[in-house]
């Protein structure tokens, strides 16, 4: 499993340069990141320039889990406070910068999150091709307080994907904030990340938490440095 750190600096985030460029993509209190519709873009002052990197992300997971709150959650949208289910297919847009280690170069990752309900996926054929399209990475969601979402997880990754394709996968627990009321234990998180070599995040009570740009860090740099890694196998490849 890739080890954190190895493409992107974590800790760059938090740097002045950091600091600097996020507050570009931030609501203006600075608490959580701005949202971006379909044909909109951030705006950088002249002295700031960035490469752009389009990336395609679908987000799965047993129904009720929570994938457009944790999408939400993660590109400054408002969080919706009931649950309902998603009609065909929600795509939002979001951005989060990087400085990729070996070339300190700071890049600008553009990040389609795909989400589909369930019933909507059975219900009409083009649904599921359409996000499977141009895919470059998966996000797998489960709840802390679900069981059969967990258990759902390995099902889900043998079916979409294969073992030596080079999409980007992470491994997201939401709800976190109820670990007293878990129903997965630490020992099953361990097993499976050895099992599956897929990095495992944690997003809180994702319903009654206002988004956080300091929640999301972890998830954000995790799954944008296993895109780059997936960019670096690619360059290798050819």
């Amino acid at each position: 499993m890739l080890q954190p750190g190895y493409l992107i600096l974590h800790d760059w985030i938090r740097s002045h340069e950091g600091v600097d460029i996020l507050r570009n993509l931030s609501s203006i209190n600075g608490q959580h990141l701005r949202p971006y519709g379909l044909l909109e873009r951030p705006m950088f002052p002249s002295n700031i320039s960035l490469e752009n990197v389009h990336y395609k992300i679908v987000v799965v997971g047993k129904s009720g889990v929570g994938k457009t709150s944790t999408i939400a959650k993660l590109s400054g949208h408002p969080i919706p406070s009931i649950h309902s289910e998603t009609a065909g297919i929600q795509v939002t847009k979001m951005y989060w910068p990087v400085k990729i280690a070996h070339l300190n170069k700071v890049v600008l990752m553009n990040l389609e999150l795909w989400d589909t309900g369930e019933i909507a996926l059975k219900k009409f054929d083009h649904i599921s091709p359409a996000c499977k399209s141009g895919v470059d990475g998966i996000l797998f969601l489960f709840s802390f307080v679900d069981k059969g979402s967990w258990d759902e997880i390995p099902n889900l990754i043998s079916r979409l994907t294969e073992p030596n394709d080079k999409l980007a996968k992470l491994v997201i627990g939401t709800k976190f904030d109820q670990f007293s009321h878990s129903e997965v234990s630490q020992r099953e998180l361990r097993e499976f990340e050895v099992r599956w070599q897929i990095p495992l995040k944690t997003v809180s009570n994702i319903v009654s938490t206002e988004s956080s740009i300091n929640d999301i860090v972890p998830v954000l740099n995790c799954l944008c440095e296993h895109l780059c890694h997936r960019d670096v196998l690619g360059e290798e490849a050819k």
